[in-house]
């Protein structure tokens, strides 16, 4: 498999991964950005089965995706905040 081959959710998914494993220990936004992207990724894969198209675990899989991605940008503004913070006191 290269590269080139992997599709933009393949690419997002590994990033969210390493995210996870980096933070493994530590409570932050990075979990609560997994809990909570499963958790409205079910909520739309339910709306799903209410149409008739059948139960979607993709779109849990992308909703945890974007919720770690979320919480990876919540933890680096707040570092960001942090060095600021630094700087002016």
């Amino acid at each position: 498999m290269v590269l080139s081959d992997l599709g933009i959710w393949e690419i997002l998914g590994i990033i969210s991964i390493i995210s996870l494993i980096v933070s493994w220990r530590k409570r932050n936004a990075i979990w609560g950005g997994l809990t909570f992207g499963a958790f409205i990724g079910l909520i739309i894969a339910i709306f799903y089965v209410f149409s008739g198209n059948g139960f979607n675990w993709k779109i849990i899989a992308k909703g945890s995706i974007i919720g770690i991605l979320l919480g990876v940008f919540a933890e680096l503004l707040g570092k960001i905040a942090d060095g600021f913070k630094r700087k002016i006191s």
